[in-house]
């Protein structure tokens, strides 16, 4: 009877709800807890957390907190070249790593960091590591010198720009995100000429030479002209649409048309007068390809003026434009950054304005039927309505007046104007 005493104690409902209690906080172990997420950006001036690790097996705790310590080095001039030190004063081996040479010195595409999670206030506060580096700790037999000098050339053979795009090309396939992959492959169709692997596909004795084609590149040389046809028998033709705006550029370029399906609510009073003067005409435009195609010409004519005035030196420049890089790339290399007096200056050259030019009012004539009027176009262009009228003279146009307003029509086939020649003294 006593031992059934003694069972029916262990069984009381105190009991019962101890263990009830029990399981329940075993149970909010796996609980998720909310936190506030802090990003902590590096500072020049301060050094973040340095992460190591030994490969050797070395266990620097081993010895007690106090019987190891660590210093870190950084140089004066490049930030980024960093030494870690790991030692203890009463041993005559320390472990030193560092950011610039040996396993450091490979390249990667990853970016580490830390998060210090403080479960009181509920914060993650993340924040990258030094020189965002992870340094080898290899031992090294103490000297005078404790800290290695470094090395006076570099042991990693330096790559050719070819092959650093070639390189670059294959980590983003193998480690890339899909937005990164997507970029590369139409930065690719733009480029096709610059790829150093498309050119080893090609055979010159092969090539057939199309005498026409010649004679229009000549032309568009010389004359300092965009892309054009000679013997087009329509004014759609002359200028060649599709190679002034390339296949893989048209994607950059909708932001007016889904500006325009806002209704309302669309805002274009930070665009050019011209574009914002045909907005009206672009919602009556029913067939949604040409509309959107339309809009496409409006916008790349918006960035050539912007990037003409980041460049020009008379020009006020609009911060706040942020041109699509597909797009300032190309501009860059065909206009040039360059200035005739000084390499250096971020001014465009005369002729690569001339030829910026050109590009905008080809333009005006294809977004307005080929009958343009450039009293807006020259405000946007910070030029007189003469200097204009000589550069759509230049592009073969004829100009007649219409209701008291200068027109621009393109007449076909293309008739350049003479170049007058100076008389000599």
């Amino acid at each position: 009877m006593d031992s059934d005493e003694e069972h029916t104690e262990t069984l009381t409902p105190e009991k019962t709800k101890e263990k009830k209690h029990k399981k329940k906080k075993k149970k909010n172990k796996g609980e998720l807890v909310k936190a506030k997420i802090e990003v902590v950006r590096e500072e020049n001036d301060k050094i973040g957390p340095v992460v190591g690790y030994f490969p050797s097996g070395f266990d620097p705790t081993s010895g007690g907190a106090a019987a190891t310590g660590f210093h870190v080095y950084r140089n004066r001039r490049m930030n980024k070249r960093m030494q870690l030190v790991v030692g203890s004063p009463a041993s005559s081996v320390e472990y030193v790593g560092t950011s610039y040479a040996g396993e450091a010195a490979a390249g990667h595409s990853s970016m580490y960091a830390i998060g210090f999670f403080d479960k009181e206030k509920g914060t993650l506060k993340v924040v990258p590591i030094a020189a965002n580096k992870i340094f080898r700790l290899e031992p090294k037999v103490k000297s005078l010198d404790a800290v290695d000098k470094e090395p006076a050339t570099s042991t990693v053979e330096e790559l050719t720009p070819l092959d650093r795009i070639v390189k670059q090309r294959e980590i983003t396939n193998l480690f890339g995100t899909k937005k990164e992959i997507k970029r590369d492959k139409k930065w690719l169709a733009v480029n096709q000429d610059d790829d150093p692997e498309s050119q080893k596909m090609l055979d010159m004795e092969n090539v057939v030479v199309n005498e026409l084609v010649l004679e229009n590149t000549e032309s568009q040389v010389s004359r300092n002209i965009p892309p054009c046809n000679l013997s087009a028998t329509t004014p759609q033709e002359a200028y060649v649409l599709d190679q002034i705006i390339l296949k893989g550029e048209w994607d950059y370029l909708e932001d007016i048309y889904y500006n325009l399906l806002k209704g309302e609510e669309a805002d274009f009073s930070s665009y050019p007068t011209f574009v914002s003067n045909r907005i009206e005409k672009l919602k009556n435009i029913k067939d949604d390809f040409e509309k959107k195609k339309q809009c496409c010409i409006l916008s790349f004519i918006n960035h050539l003026l912007r990037f003409k005035e980041e460049h020009s030196a008379r020009d006020k420049f609009t911060p706040k434009h942020k041109i699509p890089y597909i797009l300032r790339n190309r501009f860059s290399a065909m206009f040039g950054n360059t200035s005739d007096s000084d390499p250096k200056s971020k001014w465009l050259a005369s002729e690569k304005i001339s030829l910026l030019v050109c590009y905008v009012l080809v333009l005006t004539l294809f977004s307005d039927e080929f009958e343009t009027d450039y009293c807006d176009i020259s405000k946007d262009l910070k030029m007189s309505q003469l200097v204009v009228k000589q550069h759509y003279e230049h592009l073969g146009c004829k100009v007649r007046r219409k209701n008291n307003v200068n027109h621009a029509t393109l007449p076909v086939p293309l008739k350049f104007p003479e170049e007058r020649r100076k008389r000599k003294r």
